[in-house]
């Protein structure tokens, strides 16, 4: 068994080098910082039984005549992916709860025109029959954030809020945490700002406001980062969020980044604590990115809880690679917001739509009125980004029933003449506004098609692997063959390789997965 597993790993990451790489240099590169180079060899005794996942309680199938309404919060996280990644390369099936099925999706970018108008983003909307449900319909609604050349980005004010406690001295934790925030760092130049606070048993600034410039200095700090003590991280947000505001730019992109295993254990160290603490800070226009590392003690819950109080987003970072594509190649989408307080609700027309069923973003539910609220806080677009959500949608013809309450007096499903299947209804504020701004998209039953765009096509066989690795009441037919097919067709331009990757852990799940056999 261990060298069956070692053997999936070193092949995992041959895969990879293979189809990212175009040339020597690049060869170089990720030979020298794939999985592998932080990977723990002993993955047979790898212990997952300290690590702390949010309980998730699956969306159900909503009737429209009682719950014409679905209200939610967009979700650009994108670490349930490369954790997944990481239980899969690690010979394990990751735990149902680990997955959350829109960080799948919205874990790629895909090919959505972009914003035309004044709006910093657009909307696509497709129909198409269900690919594990025949008897159904998906409806999918994409979002294509407007995109910024680095060349043009404001300068940024970030501050690293680095964990140095003993629970990261591991060789998957800081020495990666340090390898890398080089990374970006070597994208900053003289009109960026760059602070360092650490915490363990305490907190404290190891490197004042420096120009980004100065990058030997910055650097070097880093490098002297050792781990050690207990974990006071409410402490350390404190300090970090300070020197953030000491050090404002106005118009910039002022941005703590925060990277740690979660394991908060002295001080403000409840779930409650410090989602009240990062509430209080982003009143002050500055963003979180929250970057996760390691594994054993993961706490997934509590860092997926302060990116989402903390006008934020959350990855994690399982490799160099890894950190590579969310600090630099994406390093817009990650690190720049276009859009706060982004949420969505869609109605449906009871004469065309019987009942839908949202896939994922169970955490990010909101109540219906609190979409015209602009008080109530919501998920951030950054640059660049797409975020793609699902619908399963049963016809209003469908004699499938629905679970729920007794059929109402008043309510029908008379046909109003209308051939809308739904309204899509999209609130946003500016980065630093207050009152939010409307975009409304109608889809007609004239836009259901037999053959769907590739952007359709790989994001719903990303879903499907969602519902497979959820082990989903809603799986209907969904096979790891199926997803194989789909994904290989419609996997068009793959820059660099995360569509193969996503076939090749596809491939791997389906070994490793014993539920049953297809």
């Amino acid at each position: 068994m261990k060298l069956k597993l070692i053997f999936i790993i070193a092949l995992s990451s041959i895969f990879l080098m293979l189809s990212s790489c175009s040339n020597k240099e690049d060869s170089a590169y990720y030979e020298q910082y794939s999985p592998l180079t932080y990977h723990n060899s002993n993955v047979q005794d790898e212990d997952y039984s300290n690590e702390d996942y949010k309980h998730i309680e699956e969306n159900r199938i909503m009737d429209v005549l009682t719950s014409p309404l679905s209200t939610f919060s967009i979700d650009v996280d994108t670490a349930s992916y490369s954790n997944m990644r990481r239980f899969l390369n690690d010979g394990n099936m990751p735990q149902p709860d680990a997955i959350r099925t829109e960080e799948l999706i919205n874990y790629f970018s895909y090919d959505y025109n972009g914003p035309t108008g004044e709006n910093p983003f657009s909307i696509t909307t497709e129909v198409a029959p269900c690919p594990w449900n025949e008897q159904r319909q998906l409806a999918m609604i994409g979002i294509q954030g407007i995109k910024i050349d680095n060349e043009e980005f404001p300068p940024s004010n970030l501050v690293f809020l680095l964990d140095v406690s003993g629970s990261m001295n591991a060789s998957n934790k800081l020495p990666l945490v340090k390898d890398a925030l080089k990374l970006l760092v070597n994208n900053l130049d003289e009109d960026d700002t760059i602070s360092i606070v650490v915490y363990a048993g305490s907190s404290g600034v190891v490197l004042e406001p420096t120009s980004g410039d100065q990058k030997d200095k910055i650097i070097r700090a880093f490098e002297g980062l050792q781990a050690g003590g207990s974990t006071a991280g409410g402490t350390g947000i404190t300090r970090a969020y300070q020197l953030a505001k000491d050090s404002f730019i106005e118009g910039g992109n002022n941005r703590v980044i925060l990277a740690t295993d979660g394991d908060f254990n002295v001080g403000v160290s409840s779930d409650s604590e410090l989602t009240r603490l990062i509430e209080e800070k982003r009143d002050d226009d500055i963003f979180l990115s929250v970057l996760g590392f390691g594994t054993g003690n993961y706490k997934d819950s509590k860092m997926e809880t302060l990116a989402n109080k903390g006008n934020g987003n959350y990855a994690y970072i399982d490799s160099l690679l890894e950190a590579k594509k969310v600090l630099v190649e994406e390093m817009g989408s990650t690190l720049l917001t276009i859009a706060k307080d982004v949420k969505i609700q869609v109605e449906f027309n009871p004469a065309q739509v019987k009942g839908y069923r949202l896939i994922g973003y169970e955490n990010r539910l909101l109540n219906n009125e609190d979409f015209d609220d602009d008080t109530k806080d919501a998920g951030e677009l950054g640059a660049g980004h797409t975020v793609t959500a699902f619908y399963e949608l049963i016809p209003a013809d469908s004699d499938e029933d629905i679970d729920g309450i007794d059929d109402l007096k008043y309510q029908n499903r008379e046909n109003t003449g209308s051939n809308e299947i739904m309204e899509v209804r999209i609130r946003y504020k500016e980065p630093t506004g207050d009152e939010s701004k409307l975009i409304t998209e109608v889809v007609n039953s004239e836009d259901l098609t037999s053959n769907p765009s590739n952007n359709f096509k790989f994001a719903s066989s990303v879903a499907e692997f969602g519902l497979l690795l959820r082990d989903s009441d809603y799986k209907g037919t969904a096979s790891y063959t199926h997803i194989i097919e789909t994904a290989t067709a419609s996997k068009g331009d793959d820059t660099g390789g995360y569509r193969s990757e996503f076939i090749r852990l596809v491939k791997l799940a389906k070994e490793l997965d014993t539920r049953e056999s297809e």
